[in-house]
């Protein structure tokens, strides 16, 4: 096979341009080829704002966040919370003890090598070592300690790695297997965890529990309705504290979250109704918020006994784990009021 030389090339490209008829045909080919390109881009700038509208969110409010919990590493509950977070485009790092530490409130002592096998069996045992992390799941850790522990860990030494660096956007801890409310506040790893997070490193922190209780592994299947319900609702508390905008809360409060037994009535994410509240009865407390026609919120007690699918919400003091003063209250109803419900 011959192929046309350069020279041959050009004289039969001269000869097209010579000839009328050939000169229109590529006038032509030309103007459809330059019409398509334009209609292409116009549709494309057409389309650009409702593109940019969808990519939003993910870009926007995808923040780094740290978990914890008091319960284990390995338990079922923080796993499908885990899960929901990082669905929800977050990037995620889990610092939680080797063990159930429920209970353990503040407690804060360093690590020690570990010799017996980690909650339900997730770690070897004699690892001989004080901390760890899933092979497979890098981003999960577990610390031989008090869950504390776990979280200042999580913060300086674990998160940083995978964030070039920086440190946490936000914190959270749970869900509880159980609730936390009122006199139990003051006694719980799981709000612990997330005071120090607010206290000690300045991040805000949101604790959650549910009083569906009864532990299992994180590698139960199927996963029950109570692990799935209660990751979802934490999860979408999560991405409104987040899309309200930083600094997500006001200095030196938490929000401490209660759910409530996951019945047949009470089945899907979609039927609960969240609600503002305080931890502890406020007799002789300064009033609350003005919110639902008076000056005094629900105690978090109140909330789960009113039966129904009722969610408590309460702003809580970092500084004593007590109810925090109204106008931190008003600044968490200003940011998450659309959310918010009233008790009937």
């Amino acid at each position: 096979m011959e192929f046309p030389t350069s020279k041959g090339r050009c004289s039969q490209n001269l000869k097209a341009a010579r000839n009328p008829s050939s000169r229109k045909a590529q006038l032509l080919i030309a103007a459809v080829v330059i019409s398509s390109l334009i209609i292409y881009s116009l549709d494309a700038i057409m389309h650009l704002p409702r593109l940019l509208v969808l990519l939003s969110p993910l870009s926007a409010h995808a923040v780094r966040i740290i978990q914890s919990n008091d319960d284990g590493w390995a338990e079922l509950y923080v796993r499908s919370f885990h899960d929901a977070l990082v669905a929800s485009g977050h990037d995620v790092v889990l610092s939680a003890p080797a063990e159930n530490r429920s209970g353990s409130s503040s407690l804060d002592v360093e690590p020690r090598p570990r010799t017996a096998a980690c909650q339900y069996a997730s770690c070897p045992a004699a690892s001989g070592q004080p901390l760890g992390r899933n092979a497979t799941s890098p981003r999960l850790h577990w610390v031989n300690s008090f869950p504390v522990t776990a979280m200042r860990y999580g913060i300086d030494t674990l998160a940083p790695p995978f964030w070039g660096g920086a440190g946490p956007d936000l914190a959270v801890s749970g869900p509880n297997v159980g609730s936390n409310l009122f006199l139990q506040v003051p006694f719980s790893g799981t709000v612990g965890t997330a005071v120090y997070a607010v206290a000690a490193a300045g991040i805000p922190a949101i604790a959650f529990s549910g009083a569906s209780d009864g532990t299992l592994p994180w590698d139960t299947v199927p996963v029950p309705a109570r692990s799935a319900v209660y990751a979802e609702l934490a999860a979408r508390l999560t991405n409104a504290v987040i899309a309200g905008g930083k600094p997500y809360l006001p200095p030196n409060v938490w929000l401490n979250v209660n759910f409530p037994e996951i019945t047949p009535q009470c089945g899907s994410a979609g039927k609960f109704k969240w609600v503002l509240s305080r931890i502890n009865p406020g007799l002789f407390s300064p009033a609350d918020v003005l919110h639902c026609g008076g000056s005094r919120l629900p105690t978090e007690t109140d909330v789960m006994k009113a039966g129904g699918c009722y969610v408590s919400v309460s702003v809580g003091d970092a500084t004593d784990k007590s109810t925090a003063p109204a106008a931190r209250q008003a600044d968490v109803l200003k940011r998450l009021g659309s959310l918010l419900s009233c008790l009937p």
